[in-house]
Formats: structure tokens, C-alpha cells, sequence
């Protein structure tokens, strides 16, 4: 059977709170760290700039960053310009879901995963202080899993991929204490759905309220700038 490095991991990086958590979480499992992150039509097109630096304080050893348009499909705030970012609560799966978005991404990443040779793919999703997308669920890793270790030459071979998910099951004060103890700077991170070109946070949004219950929650200051 062919033995397969394990520790190599693809780590889909956004620039947030919880994709920069889940680098240092690789980082001090000494997984050898492959960031992946997209650009794919998003509002706050500075989330890529926030990747970029996140992946570069990890000492990623390589950083793509995948272009794709999923505002051609459209059907979510983030994608679409003619719909409004709620900036209240709602009930239901906000219209900031994208659809798909997950498993697209967590695609490109087993496609380099297998060529990597790596053992585990790396996403933050959360269960707890999130907007209910129905693509950062557990049922939804574990299928999604399944699935890849269905579907690739490696798992056939016998070299399964993981899907990890530390944050699955954590709240956001609980994600920033964590990420302080492995000493994360999250001031270069972007959490707002529709962030400046500066990184600047409009303070209204579904993400932006995680992001700073999640702070005052765990007594800390949220080093974000606001808009």
C-alpha cells in the first residue's frame, strides 16, 4: 500500500476569525500547510487580502488563490449586488447563503489534496454562532467525507482524506480564547459580508455581530476596524 505524508493539509483560508483559527490549529498539529483560498465574486473582496496575510504569518508553504464567478449563478447577497446585505436579524437561512459555496470549495481542495498527497482538509465551519447554512452542518461534513473518500484514487488506494473540523462544535468566544491561547493576531482578519476595500467592518451584518459578541463574550477587544 502506498504510504501518503499525512501530514500535509489543505486548509481553506477565507481571512476570517475561524479559517485563521483553523491555521494555527494545523500549524501546532506541524501539518505542513497548503492554503486555499477564493476569489469567487464576493462583496469584500479585501477577505482575499485578509488571506493572504493570515497564510503568510502560517508560513503556508504555498498559497493559491482560485478565481471563480459564482455571481453567474447569484442567488445570495454576497454574489449579488441588486441584493441587500440584511443588516437584522432574520429567521430562516439568511440570503448571504451561497449556494453550493461549501461543497465547490471543499472540492478544489480534495482535487489538490490528492495531488498534494495530503491527509486532511482543513475548514472552519461552526454549528453553534453561525447564520444556518445547511453546508456548515456536521451531517454535511460526514457526508461530504464519505463521499471524497468514495470518489478519489487515493482513498481507493487506500490513503483516506480527512475532513477536520475543529470548530464545528465551539462558539465564537470560545474559537477567539483558542485561537489567543495558540497566540493569533486576528487583527488582519475580515469577518464583515461587505467590507470595504480597506477591510473596514460595517458593524451590522450577521457576521460582524458574531464577531463581536464573540470577542465581548470571551473579554477580549475585537481589533476589527469599523466603518
Amino acid at each position: 500500500m502506498k504510504v501518503t505524508n499525512e501530514k500535509k493539509a489543505v486548509v481553506l483560508v477565507s481571512g476570517g476569525i475561524d479559517s485563521t483559527t483553523c491555521l494555527a490549529i494545523a500549524r501546532r498539529q506541524h501539518y505542513r500547510i497548503f492554503a486555499l483560498s477564493f476569489d469567487y465574486g464576493q462583496r469584500a473582496a479585501s477577505e482575499i487580502k485578509a488571506a493572504q496575510k493570515v497564510a503568510a504569518v502560517f508560513a503556508a508553504e504555498e498559497h493559491k488563490v482560485i478565481t471563480l464567478d459564482m455571481s453567474e449563478i447569484g442567488g445570495s447577497a454576497l454574489t449579488d449586488s441588486n441584493l441587500p446585505v440584511p443588516e437584522q436579524e432574520s429567521e430562516g437561512i439568511p440570503i448571504t447563503y451561497v449556494p453550493a459555496r461549501n461543497t465547490v470549495f471543499l472540492s478544489y481542495a480534495l482535487a489538490w489534496a490528492e495531488v498534494l498527497s495530503a491527509g486532511a482538509i482543513f475548514i472552519g465551519v461552526n454549528a453553534v454562532d453561525y447564520s444556518g447554512y445547511p453546508d456548515c452542518r456536521p451531517d454535511y461534513i460526514k457526508a461530504f467525507e464519505t463521499m471524497a473518500n468514495l470518489a478519489t484514487r487515493a482513498a481507493v488506494e487506500g490513503n483516506r482524506i480527512k475532513i477536520a473540523t475543529p470548530l464545528i462544535d465551539l462558539c465564537k468566544a470560545e474559537i477567539v480564547k483558542l485561537g489567543a491561547e495558540l497566540g493569533v493576531d486576528y487583527g488582519p482578519t475580515v469577518s464583515c459580508y461587505q467590507a470595504d476595500s480597506h477591510g473596514r467592518a460595517c458593524g451590522l451584518c450577521d457576521s460582524c455581530r458574531f464577531r463581536q459578541r464573540g470577542f465581548r463574550d470571551a473579554g477580549m477587544i475585537d481589533p476589527t476596524h469599523y466603518q
